[in-house]
């Protein structure tokens, strides 16, 4: 482990901290949400001394992975943490001799919270909606903000489904309302949001998406 002056946590609601990027996940953010229930860690962050002692403090009933490149550290942070472990069925089998709580189309956390199969990105990525703030969409590496800070898809050469992760993220919109979907927390490219902690007015800019211009996109490197 490194020392614990690394860089800690940052709250991006009173509910919500996001961890700074981690190597081991090519740069993905990971996410707290404080939960009566239980709290929920949203992705692996980087397994050092200062979230190892941040995390045993706030403690974590739950681990979602969102998508098998989120997965990290997570056996250590099972062990440490005794956390139950959710992820999509079809992902599971890439974390032998775990324990391990498999869905298949959705997970509920509490009265507030659920996991949402999006497959596309990968076989089995998952999004998480909570109905705090108007409605927070974590959306793991299925939607991050491009380079101008909107939610989108991007094609990368890994990318298992294209036209599948269309079609997961084009069901999104049809399934929020600008009532119940008002931010998006984004697992990787956080550095696009530009001081910004999540990408608001969620809804409209996912129904502003033309959809049918993506599916024609090449993958990027």
């Amino acid at each position: 482990m490194v020392s614990s002056l690394s860089k800690l946590p940052r709250p991006v609601f009173n509910t919500v901290y996001a961890f700074p990027p981690n190597r081991d996940t090519l740069g993905g953010t990971a996410y707290l949400l404080l939960e009566e229930t239980g709290n929920l860690l949203i992705d692996c962050p980087a397994w050092d001394e200062g979230n190892t002692e941040f995390l045993k403090r706030q403690g974590v009933r739950w681990l979602l992975l969102t998508h098998r490149g989120g997965m990290g550290k997570v056996k250590d942070i099972q062990q440490a943490l005794n956390c139950e472990v959710v992820i999509q069925e079809q992902e599971a089998y890439l974390l032998p001799g775990l324990t391990l709580t498999p869905f298949e189309q959705e997970f509920r956390f509490s009265p507030h919270c659920q996991a949402i199969w999006t497959s596309g990105h990968s076989p089995g990525s998952a999004c998480l909606y909570c109905d705090y703030e108007g409605g927070i969409l974590f959306t793991g590496r299925h939607l991050l903000p491009n380079q101008q800070g909107e939610p989108v898809p991007l094609r990368i050469s890994k990318t298992f489904h294209w036209k599948r992760q269309i079609e997961s993220a084009r069901a999104l919109g049809d399934r929020f309302s600008a009532a119940t979907l008002s931010h998006i927390c984004p697992g990787a490219n956080t550095g696009f949001l530009r001081g910004q902690r999540s990408i608001d007015r969620a809804y409209e800019r996912l129904a502003a998406i033309d959809w049918q211009a993506h599916l024609s996109m090449k993958p990027m490197l």
